[in-house]
């Protein structure tokens, strides 16, 4: 992630019109895949300075976070002492398997994701929910991506077969931000002509940023029953279901 960029995320984060629409629809989500007393335990992978712990915290017992880059953790964040610094595949040794990982935004950031995915399934119990939103669709690359050192964005199907093939069953996936995918086309094929013009994430003017808010929120709602309608990210779930029951098998069309 660029320095800058990294260095403003949690202003971004709390304040954002595209933050805050996606944490919604995340919770919505979470709040029907969780059981009526929650979890036990629940892991935020990429989870920067635990900005969204306190959300996830609604939903389990016990909510750790782990982050590869100890820079975006500050020393005296609240969530401070419930996060691991390193990355999946690398030596992270949970105290017990975790009923609930979540992955927000963190594959794109991985040359080689299947690993990491690997180790979660080693991590996760069985029977245990994984929630992953990624940009999508490559056509919509732009210089965004450049600047936050993604690798790819994925489509629906390519991002249950990755999951499925380190060992999880994918249930759900569907896009979102449906209005976002033309802009960000027409801006992808813009820089291709007048050269990539990279710039920094800002918050837009009060109205504005309440505007885009809004019409994200009435969006989610509008296409809920159209999730392979195309949008500019994905969010996908998946089960840790045991081997035999989840080889071969798919709900993502």
């Amino acid at each position: 992630m660029d320095s800058d960029y990294s260095f403003r995320y949690a202003e971004l984060y709390r304040s954002h019109w595209w933050w805050r629409s996606r944490e919604s629809l995340v919770i919505r989500k979470i709040a029907q895949l969780a059981p009526q007393n929650g979890w036990e335990r629940a892991l935020d992978v990429g989870c920067g300075d635990g900005l969204f712990l306190p959300q996830l915290s609604r939903f389990a017992e016990t909510v750790e976070g782990l982050e590869m880059d100890e820079s975006l953790v500050s020393k005296d964040a609240a969530e401070r002492h419930t996060i691991h610094i390193g990355t999946l595949e690398e030596g992270f040794e949970p105290s017990d398997p975790y009923d609930f990982i979540c992955m927000l935004d963190v594959l794109e950031h991985i040359e080689n994701p299947l690993p990491a995915l690997l180790r979660s399934r080693e991590i996760i119990a069985s029977g245990g929910v994984l929630l992953i939103t990624v940009p999508a669709f490559q056509a919509l690359w732009t210089s965004h991506d450049v600047l936050n050192h993604h690798y790819v964005r994925y489509r629906r199907r390519e991002l249950a077969q990755l999951v499925e093939k380190a060992g999880f069953e994918a249930v759900e996936s569907r896009y979102f931000f449906h209005w976002l995918a033309l802009p960000k086309w027409v801006i992808g094929r813009t820089e291709r002509v007048l050269g990539a013009r990279l710039h920094h994430s800002r918050i837009p003017s009060r109205p504005l940023n309440a505007l885009l808010g809004a019409v994200s929120l009435v969006e989610q709602s509008l296409f809920k029953p159209l999730p392979g309608f195309p949008g500019s990210s994905v969010l996908l779930v998946a089960l840790a279901r045991a081997p035999e029951t989840s080889a071969g098998r798919s709900a993502v069309p």
